[in-house]
C-alpha cells in the first residue's frame, strides 16, 4: 500500500521519475549504499520527529547525524524521535521505505543542507527495497521543504 501511494505520488507530480525496486532490502542507509553501489551519504534518510505538539519529516544525507542544539535553536523544542507504531501511523510507510512522498497525512518536511553535497541522492520510496533518484533541489521542489542546517556532517 504505501508503495502504491509513493507511485500515485509520483506519477501525479514527478512523472519523469521512476522508483527503483530491488530484489535485496535497503531499508538501512549501508543496505540502501551497497544495493546502489553508491557512499552512504548520498542515500536521504528520512527521520521522523516530534518537535513539541508537531511532527515533521527531516531528510538528510545517509551520513549526516541530527544536531539536538541546532534543532533546538532553528525549530525551538528538543527533538524527540517517533516510535515505530508513530511513524508508520503518520507517513503510511514502513520504517525502512520512510520517505517524504505520498504520505498517510500531510506533514512538514524540512531539508538539511547535508544533502547540498550531492548532484543526486536516493531516498526511499515508500518500501523498505525500494527508492527513487533525484536531485536535492527537485527532491525539496516536489515536497515543499524548507532548507534547514541541522545535522553534523560525517562521513
Amino acid at each position: 500500500m504505501s508503495l502504491e501511494s509513493v507511485r500515485a505520488f509520483l506519477a501525479e507530480y514527478a512523472p519523469e521519475l521512476d522508483i527503483i525496486e530491488l530484489d535485496q532490502p535497503t531499508a538501512t542507509v549501508a543496505e540502501a549504499a551497497a544495493a546502489h553501489g553508491t557512499h552512504p551519504a548520498r542515500i536521504a534518510k528520512t527521520i521522523s520527529l516530534r518537535l513539541g505538539e508537531q511532527v515533521v519529516l527531516v531528510v538528510a544525507a545517509g551520513t549526516a547525524r541530527l544536531d539536538n542544539r541546532k534543532t533546538k535553536e532553528v525549530f525551538g523544542h528538543k527533538p524527540r524521535m517517533l516510535d515505530r507504531a508513530e511513524v508508520e501511523s503518520l507517513t503510511g510507510h514502513p520504517v525502512g521505505g520512510v520517505c517524504p512522498f505520498g504520505l498517510a497525512d500531510p506533514l512538514p518536511v524540512y531539508c538539511d543542507v547535508s544533502l547540498r553535497a550531492f548532484e543526486t541522492v536516493l531516498p526511499a520510496a515508500g518500501a523498505i527495497n525500494s527508492a527513487v533518484r533525484l536531485s536535492p533541489d527537485r527532491l525539496a521542489e516536489l515536497t515543499h521543504a524548507v532548507w534547514v542546517d541541522i545535522c553534523q556532517a560525517r562521513t
